[in-house]
């Protein structure tokens, strides 16, 4: 079995790659960040319902196209992972555009696939503060977001299986994230080390990449059941566990590694994502804002229809604790699943093909609708009953 060290060596990637993926007379999923590595770029990928090409296309800032009442002062702006982002289907066909449809006004979608709780979090910072600012704020929680947050370099884990198309789907380079400290056992957030296109090159020196990863907890937990555990950092790792109150890794075979890894990198995410939940809050109320959590993760969803526990109860009980508001996709699901006399997995094909499917992100826009509409104040011109409704359609027509 290879050592850690191995493993990372074969995550440098070639010089090419970066060179296409900088390249921004090209057309790429991703366009480098100095601060969060990568946002949205332009790109058409087969990857949509039927095996269709996907038209996905965004800003100069990243954020992803908008077309439905753009020209419309905005009063939501969503943050969040590719579920946000709303991957798999064209511009017109994300949650944020039919929700924009049905009020008659913008929402505006700065998701970005393989993004962390915390990457999305600096993501809203800079755009909170920015002339984009919006009122009212969108932070979408999925899945193993909470342990993305974590990672120096999400592509040292996502390396074996990625294909990064030459460097058009290239992403997950160095960026922005949180690490526990162990002697504080208090979250640091550390910024991107790569912070350039030339440091970006860097990425292509495997002494590089080991000297720079070798020490990232959280990779190794990923990596835990592909390495020889004797090359893993087991002093800091069980420290780890211990400033976490978590079990220790459990070394005697290799399915049980597996399970403890896995148990031990949800309690490092549980914990960041709380962190950076707080954060969040406390930004969003010293600047007058309102703030919405949004869970959803397609394994809990899938545990819930089986009558399983989920494993994400941590983040629901925190949430409950501190009082947040959020909407819990999951739940809804549960509720609709029992509307049918389908299999789970029959179930699912009517929403996702991966990610949401058309049918999946209107489904998921129409499930949120009555939470904002009894969030947003005033209500959405189209739930409004004050008169105020434009019966001359100014703004509404085409100039």
């Amino acid at each position: 079995m290879k050592s850690l060290e191995q493993y990372l060596r074969a995550s440098a990637v070639a010089r090419d790659v970066i060179a296409t993926f900088l390249d921004t007379a090209q057309p790429h999923w991703a366009q480098f960040d100095p601060e969060v590595g990568y946002t949205l770029g332009n790109f058409m990928p087969r990857d949509g319902m039927d095996g269709c090409w996907t038209i996905s296309t965004a800003q100069p800032n990243g954020m992803r196209t908008a077309q439905v009442y753009a020209n419309k002062p905005c009063r939501i702006n969503t943050y969040g992972n590719s579920f946000t982002q709303c991957h798999q289907v064209s511009d017109g066909e994300t949650w944020q555009e039919y929700l924009a449809a049905h009020f008659g006004e913008p929402i505006r979608n700065f998701g970005m696939g393989g993004y962390g709780i915390y990457q999305t979090y600096r993501r809203m910072l800079r755009t909170e503060r920015s002339g984009l600012g919006a009122p009212n704020v969108l932070l979408y929680v999925w899945g193993d977001d909470h342990c993305r947050s974590v990672m120096r370099c999400r592509h040292a884990v996502t390396y074996p299986h990625w294909d990064s198309r030459g460097g058009a789907a290239f992403h997950g380079n160095f960026w922005a994230n949180v690490e526990l400290d162990l002697a504080t056992r208090h979250f640091v957030e550390k910024e991107n080390l790569l912070p350039t296109p030339a440091s970006l090159y860097q990425m292509a020196d495997p002494d590089f990449m080991v000297e720079a990863l070798r020490d990232d907890l959280m990779l190794q937990l990923y990596a835990a059941d592909c390495v020889d555990p004797a090359t893993l950092d087991l002093t800091r790792l069980h420290a780890l566990a211990d400033a976490l109150a978590a079990p220790r890794l459990d070394l005697r075979d290799a399915d049980r590694l597996r399970a403890s890894a896995l148990r031990l990198r949800n309690a490092y995410g549980f914990a960041a994502t709380q962190s950076i939940l707080d954060l969040s809050a406390a930004f969003c109320k010293a600047h007058g804002k309102q703030l919405l959590i949004i869970l959803l993760c397609p394994l809990v969803t899938m545990g819930l229809l089986r009558g399983q526990p989920r494993y994400d109860q941590p983040i629901v009980n925190f949430l409950e604790a501190r009082r947040y508001k959020y909407f819990d996709m999951n739940l809804v699901h549960l509720r609709d699943f029992a509307s049918f006399n389908l299999s789970v997995d029959d179930y699912l094909k009517r929403y996702f093909i991966g990610h949401y499917s058309p049918a999946g992100n209107h489904f998921f826009a129409y499930a949120l609708k009555d939470t904002l509409v009894q969030w947003l104040e005033p209500k959405p011109l189209t739930y409004r009953d004050d008169g105020t409704r434009p019966f001359d359609f100014k703004g509404y027509l085409p100039a």
